[in-house]
């Protein structure tokens, strides 16, 4: 199955600077040191996006997990780093409902 409304996906600047690639997030600086180390950074979050949205629309959801809030969906796949390393991640996706677009959560190696 492909993400619902993949097309629609979207991903915060803030969601990236403020957690994924902060050092000082209490949850977001184990995974900054992560994508650091592969080169991503502020001087190159549309890259970034683009790496994340591409496994968004491009791959088949691993897991999809339903609360009262909404919908997860994990999402894996190889984004091309630039050190020029390929990297197996996962990404997670959240929608309120199977008919809303997707809103990027996080991603961590698998």
């Amino acid at each position: 199955m492909k993400l619902p409304y993949r097309k629609k996906a979207h991903i915060p600047q803030e969601k990236l600077t403020s957690y994924l690639l902060s050092e000082t997030h209490p949850v977001g600086s184990t995974k900054s040191r992560f994508f650091r180390e592969l080169g991503f950074n502020e001087s190159n979050i549309d890259e970034l996006t683009k790496a994340l949205l591409k496994i968004a629309r491009a791959n088949d959801v691993k897991e999809e997990r339903k609360f009262e809030y909404g919908i997860n969906y994990a999402i894996n796949g190889i984004i091309e780093t630039p050190t020029r390393r390929k990297v197996t991640i996962t990404t997670v996706w959240f929608a309120q409902n199977a008919k809303s677009a997707p809103r990027f959560v996080t991603a961590y190696p698998v």
